[in-house]
């Protein structure tokens, strides 16, 4: 017997997770992009990280297939940013706060980090899809606290003396996009 949706999504909903923007460029050159708690690396050798996206997402025939994505991990202080991308909206990189890399992808200025992969694998994952993408690029900011993503809104990481900081509400899910 299946679990119960509605106490699944309450059970994953208390997992913490980092919180990214993911894009791509369409044939055209148009960056599309989408707000990803399902950012995680698989493997060292070769180098392979993956990002789950939602089959009803506006941006989503791009993934399906694009030969490129980019990774923008973000800082505490992009929970609006965060929560734009997980929108459907129609232009959700109006805000300027982004920039061309030198492999020609379209990242956050800024981010913590940023990891560009080429597409090593798609699979399908009942309403989701599994892009898997071989690492070509990474670049990581010295310091900065990441954006974290639980119980249904963003949340601060605990400082070094101990002192937390409570959800700060609560949010869209976060790979709607």
């Amino acid at each position: 017997m299946a679990a119960d949706q509605g106490i699944l999504r309450d059970a994953m909903a208390r997992v913490p997770a980092g919180v990214a923007l993911v894009t791509a460029h369409d044939r055209t050159g148009v960056p599309h992009g989408f707000t990803a708690s399902s950012f995680v690396s698989v493997s060292m050798e070769p180098p392979l990280a993956l990002v789950c996206l939602a089959r009803t997402a506006n941006s989503f025939p791009v993934f399906d297939s694009c030969r490129e994505f980019a990774v923008s991990v973000l800082r505490d202080d992009h929970t609006e940013l965060a929560m734009r991308f997980a929108r459907k909206s129609a232009d959700k990189f109006a805000g300027g706060e982004f920039i061309r890399t030198a492999r020609g992808g379209t990242v956050l200025d800024g981010a913590l980090a940023v990891v560009e992969c080429t597409v090593h694998e798609r699979y399908p994952a009942g309403d989701h899809i599994i892009l898997l993408g071989e690492v070509q690029s990474v670049h990581v900011e010295e310091k900065g606290a990441p954006a974290v993503y639980v119980d249904r809104g963003f949340a601060a990481l605990c400082s070094g003396t101990g002192a937390c900081v409570a959800a700060a509400g609560q949010g869209a899910h976060a790979h709607a996009g």
